[in-house]
C-alpha cells in the first residue's frame, strides 16, 4: 500500500469520500473501490521511460479501470537536465487520460517551478508540514504559500496524514478542502466522520447571507452525451424543471439548458427534426457553477455577468467540481432582500 494514501482522500467541507488508495493483493492485482484510485508513481519511473510505465497500464486495464479514473501522485525530485524529459512523460500520461498530482509539496517534493509548469490536478502536502501546522506558523506559512499557488495554476490541494483535529482545523482555515489520514479513517461501519467547523456567526459573514449549499436543490441531469428528444422527455416528466445540468462520468457539468430557451427551440416549425436525434450539447450554454460555500451574495454577482443568462440556475459543486444540485436566482434574490430588510 501507499506510503502516503493510507485510508481514502476525503473533502473537509463535504465529508465526503472523493478517491480511494489503490491496493496491490498478494497476487499482484490492482484493488480499489469504484470511486476514483489515488496511486503513489516515483518520478524516475516516469523518466525511465514508456516501458517502465506500461505495468501500471496493463495493472489498470486487468481491474477494469479507465486512465481517468486514476490520480497519480508524483513523489520524488527532478534534476535540471531531466525536467524536459519528465514533462513529455507527464503530457502523455494527462493525455491518456490520468489525473496527475504532486507529493511532498512544500517540503521533499518537487520544486515549486517545476510543479507549476507541470499543470497538476493535485497537490499534496508534505507530511511534515501538515504535522506541524497545529502550533507552527512557519508550517502554516508554508502550506498558506501551497493553496495559494495551487488557486493560481486552478489545482486541488490535499493534507496527508491527518491525526487530530487541531490539524483538520487548521487547514481548513488555510483554505486546504481535501485530507487524508488515520483521523480520516473509516469508522467500524465504514463511514468516515469528519470534525465539524466552527461556524463562522461575524457580522461580515451574517451580511453577505447563507451559502448556497444552504439553499441547493437537487439537479435534473443527463450524460453530456444525450440526445435533444432526451432533454425534452425529461422537461416534459415534470413541469417544475428549470433546467438540465450535462455531466460527464465524473459528475462534473459540462453544459445547461434553460427550460424555456431550450423548449423554443422545438417549438419553431421543423424543430424537433432539426434537433431530436442530434447531441443535446448543441444547443446548451457552459454551466455557470459557484462553489457549494459561496454566499448568497457572491452567487448573487455571478448571476448577473451575464445579462441575456440572468435568471438561469447555478449549478452547485463541491471541491473536485462535480454537480451537487443546483441553486434558483429567485431564492437568492429573496434572501439577499429578507437580509436588507
Amino acid at each position: 500500500m501507499s506510503s502516503l494514501l493510507t485510508s481514502p482522500m476525503v473533502d473537509l467541507d463535504t465529508g465526503s469520500v472523493i478517491a480511494h488508495p489503490a491496493v496491490v493483493d498478494a497476487t499482484g492485482a490492482l484493488r480499489a473501490a469504484p470511486l476514483p484510485m489515488a496511486l503513489e508513481l516515483p518520478v524516475r519511473v516516469v523518466l525511465a521511460g514508456a516501458g517502465a510505465l506500461a505495468p501500471l497500464h496493463e495493472a489498470l486495464r486487468r481491474a477494469g479501470r479507465h486512465p481517468r479514473e486514476a490520480i497519480l501522485l508524483l513523489t520524488g525530485s527532478c534534476q535540471e537536465q531531466d525536467r524536459p524529459l519528465l514533462k513529455v512523460g507527464l503530457d502523455g500520461l494527462r493525455t491518456i487520460g490520468y489525473l496527475l498530482g504532486f507529493a511532498g509539496v512544500g517540503g521533499s517534493g518537487a520544486a515549486l517551478d517545476l510543479v507549476t509548469d507541470g499543470s497538476p490536478y493535485l497537490l499534496a502536502l508534505d507530511p511534515d508540514v501538515v504535522a506541524r501546522i497545529p502550533g507552527d506558523h512557519r508550517a502554516a506559512a508554508v502550506a498558506r504559500a501551497v493553496v495559494t499557488l495551487a488557486r493560481g495554476i486552478g489545482a486541488h490541494v490535499m493534507a496527508p496524514g491527518v491525526e487530530r483535529e487541531a490539524q483538520v482545523a487548521v487547514a481548513r482555515g488555510l483554505g486546504v478542502r481535501l485530507a487524508n489520514g488515520p483521523l480520516l479513517a473509516p469508522g467500524p461501519d465504514g463511514k468516515v466522520r469528519v470534525p465539524l467547523p466552527v461556524t463562522d456567526e461575524s457580522p461580515t459573514s451574517i451580511l453577505l447571507g447563507p451559502r448556497v449549499q444552504e439553499l441547493l436543490l437537487p439537479a435534473v441531469t443527463l450524460p453530456a452525451e444525450a440526445k435533444a428528444e432526451e432533454v425534452v422527455a425529461a422537461f416534459g416528466h415534470e413541469p417544475t424543471i428549470t433546467s438540465v445540468i450535462l455531466v460527464d462520468e465524473f459528475q462534473r457539468p459540462k453544459g445547461s439548458l434553460d427550460r424555456s430557451r431550450f423548449l423554443l427551440s422545438f417549438a419553431a416549425r421543423y424543430g424537433h427534426a432539426l434537433h431530436g436525434s442530434k447531441p443535446a450539447q448543441r444547443l446548451a450554454d457552459p454551466p455557470r457553477t459557484v462553489p457549494r460555500t459561496t454566499p448568497a451574495i457572491a452567487a448573487m454577482q455571478a448571476a448577473g455577468r451575464d445579462a441575456a443568462r440572468v435568471y438561469d440556475d447555478l449549478v452547485v459543486t463541491d471541491e473536485m467540481n462535480r454537480c451537487l444540485g443546483i441553486v434558483r436566482v429567485s431564492d437568492l434574490i429573496r434572501q439577499v432582500t429578507a437580509l436588507r430588510s
